[in-house]
């Protein structure tokens, strides 16, 4: 097991989307690092291309920091449906580190994943986990939360961010 660099915004790989995984056995040592990484961070998600594998895979554990861990790995995942209930959650990001965004998303999703066994699931989430399901499957996209803003609020994020930085 191994921390990985986590890759910070404005860095090019993580506006691209990723490619499908072939096969996820392949993954496990990857996924344990994430998972290490995830917690050492510490965050409640992280997902493959924040590291630089331009994969279709995301670990979360909505429940952690609370003391009841509940980590989950999805692999190839989608969305099979999502609420039109509407509920706004504050987000950070551990490739934005420094800010966070107040996001609006669907209240309850269907997420479809296959497991490292290759096994095919499906779950309803809904509260922290469907933020946190949906701000990693963003991920795979190349989509960050602060493209879930409007302009004046992306604005004002990346400004807060960059000088938070340094920049």
């Amino acid at each position: 097991m191994s921390l990985l660099p986590i890759l910070k915004w404005p860095d090019p790989r993580l506006a691209l989307p990723c490619a499908p995984v072939e096969d996820p056995a392949a993954l496990e040592a990857l996924v344990t690092d994430m998972f290490e990484t995830m917690y050492d961070a510490p965050g409640r998600g992280l997902a493959a291309p924040q590291v630089g594998v331009m994969q279709r895979v995301f670990v979360m554990d909505a429940g952690w920091k609370e003391g009841d861990m509940t980590p989950l790995v999805c692999i190839n995942p989608s969305i099979l449906s999502a609420s039109d209930e509407q509920a706004v959650a504050t987000e950070g990001c551990l490739s934005v580190p420094g800010v966070t965004a107040d996001v609006t998303r669907p209240a309850e999703i269907t997420l479809a994943f296959t497991d490292l066994t290759g096994t095919a699931r499906q779950l309803s989430l809904s509260g922290a986990e469907a933020t946190i399901a949906q701000h990693e499957y963003d991920h795979l996209d190349g989509v960050l939360h602060f493209d879930r803003l409007d302009p004046a609020g992306r604005d004002a994020l990346l400004a807060a961010y960059e000088a938070g930085q340094g920049a």
